[in-house]
């Protein structure tokens, strides 16, 4: 590292007054927990692992019960006779015996003024192979939602780390831009004097005020990009306002191989995952379709109570059952689900295939934008040493009157811009391996 690298560093670990602080793995562990967009996405995990409890409930014991209260506008009743007059119609000593009228009558109730009833009944299903491929899917859909939330995780947690590295630029912009500001007071001050001694022109005084304007606007835009880029994290970290300052993160270690990150692409990147579980749950869903042409074997119980007790004499009942349903034909419907679910398992194998090779192919992009990155750094390096040499000689000479105050102007101004093209490419660096290091699945911070 630099000179100029080690200072700014140096002055970013310094924070404002007033400001906490912020480093990056404090930024990424707090956006776990407060980004909103995350939260939202956990939420809809947590309605997704709902499906297997789903599926399984029609697999367990239905149990309903009712009552029923009716008013009828007239009450129907019956009598019915229990017990008969027996007559002796005979002649001598054959007897003949006929039923008499009826000697005692029990009146039995159709239809009640008020009628109440309940009901309590249970179904359980025995036999149903659509059900348990259903179950087989869902339970496949819910390890596919777990899998594309944690893509959504990662994405979401390098979306801060972006932002981070954004603020902290725009941070060493505002530490640049305050030395230029302060180096373009001294040479106004400086044009003055020789101004006013009569040894340098007017046009140099002007330059030189010109040129202090134009640091004060820097600085007044660079202050406006950091605050921007900070007001831009506490969104993602979900603050309400940004009350902090932010640290140079560290040099992140060097990423492995190529051949080893794009080996473990497939096996360590969760949209990958997801995709293959994708393809799961569709196969499975179509087993569902083909559990439909098989017979479903069901078991039922009930019990009925009601305050009439009609022909029966009793005011409670009870009956258990087995119910056996065969669809035959049902006009062709399965037969069409089964050719959309045909052509939805193609588009999952293709939405796979698709994803290994976008995902080798990410790896591989982002392995070519670390080494342009790397290269463009250190070149950023070496202008900034050849800039700082170039100004020290050129004041050198200024100040013995050897240099123009135009030449030394361009030298401040080259400097300037040096140091925060090597900034920027510092700062690209570092986040090229972080963003190798997602491409590769490799980037789950904790």
């Amino acid at each position: 590292m630099t000179a100029i690298a080690i200072a700014a560093v140096l002055l970013l670990s310094q924070p404002a007054p007033g400001a906490r602080a912020l480093t990056l793995d404090e930024a990424l562990r707090e956006a776990q927990a407060g980004n909103l967009d995350l939260q939202a996405a956990r939420a809809r995990l947590d309605q997704a692992r709902t499906r297997g409890w789903k599926a399984w409930s029609q697999q367990l014991p239905q149990i309903t019960a009712g009552a029923t209260w009716t008013h009828n506008s007239v009450r129907a009743s019956i009598s019915l006779p229990t017990q008969y007059e027996v007559l002796d119609l005979g002649a001598g000593a054959t007897p003949r015996y006929v039923t008499g009228n009826p000697l005692r009558t029990v009146d039995a109730t159709l239809q009640a003024k008020d009628q109440v009833g309940a009901q309590v009944q249970a179904t359980v299903p025995l036999i149903a192979p659509s059900l348990w491929f259903g179950i087989s899917a869902a339970r496949a859909g819910e390890k596919a939602s777990a899998q594309g939330t944690e893509a959504a995780r990662r994405e979401i947690l390098f979306g801060v780390a972006q932002l981070y590295f954004g603020a902290v630029g725009g941070r060493f912009a505002v530490q640049i831009t305050e030395r230029q500001l302060s180096v373009a007071l001294d040479h106004e001050k400086d044009a003055k004097v020789r101004f006013e001694a009569g040894t340098a022109p007017k046009v140099a005084l002007l330059r030189a005020e010109i040129d202090r304007a134009k640091a004060e606007q820097d600085l007044k835009s660079a202050r406006a990009g950091y605050d921007s880029a900070r007001s831009a994290l506490a969104t993602m970290l979900g603050r309400p306002r940004a009350d902090f300052d932010v640290e140079a993160p560290p040099e992140p270690a060097a990423p492995p191989p190529e051949g080893e990150l794009e080996d473990g692409v497939v096996r360590d990147r969760p949209d990958v995952q997801a995709a293959e579980t994708a393809v799961t749950a569709v196969e499975r869903s179509r087993g569902t379709v083909w559990g439909r042409y098989l017979p479903s074997l069901g078991a039922f119980g009930r019990y009925q109570w009601a305050n009439v007790a009609g022909f029966t004499g009793t005011q409670s009942s009870w009956a258990l059952g087995l119910a056996l349903n065969w669809t035959l034909f049902d006009g062709t419907l399965r037969e069409a689900e089964l050719t959309e679910n045909g052509a939805k398992v193609a588009e999952a194998e293709a939405n796979l295939r698709s994803a290994r090779l976008k995902a080798r192919d990410e790896v591989r992009r982002a392995r070519l934008e670390l080494e342009a990155a790397a290269a463009n750094r250190q070149k950023a390096r070496e202008t900034v040493d050849l800039a700082r040499e170039n100004q020290r000689l050129v004041d050198v000479n200024y100040k013995a009157g050897a240099a123009t105050y135009l030449e030394a102007s361009d030298a401040n101004a080259q400097l300037t811009t040096a140091e925060l093209a090597s900034v920027t490419e510092q700062l690209k660096a570092q986040l090229a391996v972080l963003k190798l290091l997602k491409a590769a699945g490799r980037f789950d911070p904790r």
